[in-house]
């Protein structure tokens, strides 16, 4: 199956299930890590023909995505001597996909590249749209460009070899993106145990047809896109205050889903029981809900450190019921504070 993203400059494909040999004139290098390049990279290798490959491998963990590995990326491409027709390959999950895409755009003012994600989480969200970054003390993703990849390849083979809470980490973007847009891709995760592979592609079909459309609209996250980051506004702090090293990307999501409904819940925006039913797929996919917020003042400081707050406002993405949304940036200090203490 392919899906176009279709924009006025950067259109691509994203081919789920259709893996195509790859062929380029100049040199290519292939960014990675120890865990996936033992798992995937022959495969790779096996289907890609170029004048000069050459492999940089980084630490596997959301840890190591900072501006360090971005040194020791760079170092190693102007050792190979890649130019500007050079290509970057992403092979891994969101830390592989958001850090070469973030080095492509810098080295050498931009060269191209292209995402093989290995994760769920990476081909139903971040391998998608052109978002790329790295962390650093202050947050996460603070440092980073908006800038598209050529092409995307979702095999959902690399799945096979996927631990258990990787998975359950990619089904948390994907819930997010049927909280926020569809309220019949909802029920099917309410229904479905996913133990069939037709249904994991379907699924990651869907979920790269609801990001297409809504970066179609909004590529640099001005309006609507800001919308794919329901419960990220909690997320990121608690990753932030576990030095990343706890949770999972996707399980801080998970949580911080679950804070954002509580927040629209205690706005009337969302009914107790359509909360429960969002808790009860996360926990169907063994996602955790719960977190001991230590701190409440220091918590809700760090929301200021969210890309999204402005003039000194948080902007918080709520569930307006199942299948919609709101923006809010109006809620007092005082009400997003009862909720942090629901944590504490």
């Amino acid at each position: 199956m392919e899906v176009k993203i279709d924009l006025s400059k950067n259109s691509y494909s994203v081919f789920i299930d259709e893996f195509k040999n790859l062929e380029f004139k100049g040199k290519v290098a292939i960014i990675t890590n120890p865990k996936v390049s033992g798992l995937w990279l022959d495969f790779l290798l096996s289907n890609l023909k170029c004048d000069e490959k050459f492999i940089i491998s980084i630490p596997d963990g959301e840890e190591y995505k900072n501006m360090s590995s971005v040194s020791q990326i760079l170092e190693q491409l102007f050792s190979s001597r890649l130019d500007r027709k050079s290509t970057l390959i992403a092979l891994g999950g969101g830390v592989i996909s958001d850090i070469t895409g973030f080095c492509a755009s810098i080295y050498e003012r931009g060269i191209n590249f292209i995402n093989i994600p290995t994760t769920l989480l990476a081909q139903v969200d971040a391998s998608v749209g052109g978002k790329t970054g790295v962390n650093c003390k202050f947050g996460k993703n603070l440092i980073g460009s908006f800038y598209q990849p050529k092409a995307v390849f979702c095999e959902s083979r690399f799945l096979s070899t996927l631990p258990k809470r990787e998975f359950g980490a990619g089904i948390a973007e994907a819930v997010k993106m049927a909280v926020m847009f569809d309220k019949e891709f909802f029920d099917f995760f309410e229904k479905s145990d996913l133990k069939d592979s037709s249904q994991i592609a379907n699924l990651i079909a869907k979920c790269v047809k609801i990001k297409a459309c809504v970066v179609e609209k909004d590529e640099k996250e001005a309006g609507i896109r800001a919308v794919l980051n329901y419960g990220h506004t909690f997320a990121h702090v608690i990753e932030n205050l576990t030095n990343y090293k706890t949770f999972l990307h996707g399980e801080a999501v998970a949580i911080g889903m679950v804070m954002a409904n509580n927040l629209a819940l205690k706005l009337n925006l969302i009914t107790q029981n359509e909360c429960e039913r969002i808790r009860k797929v996360l926990q169907k996919f063994d996602l955790p809900s719960k977190f001991r917020v230590e701190n409440v003042d220091e918590f809700y400081d760090l929301f200021f450190l969210d890309k999204k707050s402005e003039n000194k406002k948080i902007k918080f993405i709520l569930p307006q019921g199942i299948g919609n949304f709101i923006i809010k940036d109006d809620i007092s200090e005082v009400l997003v504070k009862e909720v942090l203490r629901d944590f504490a």
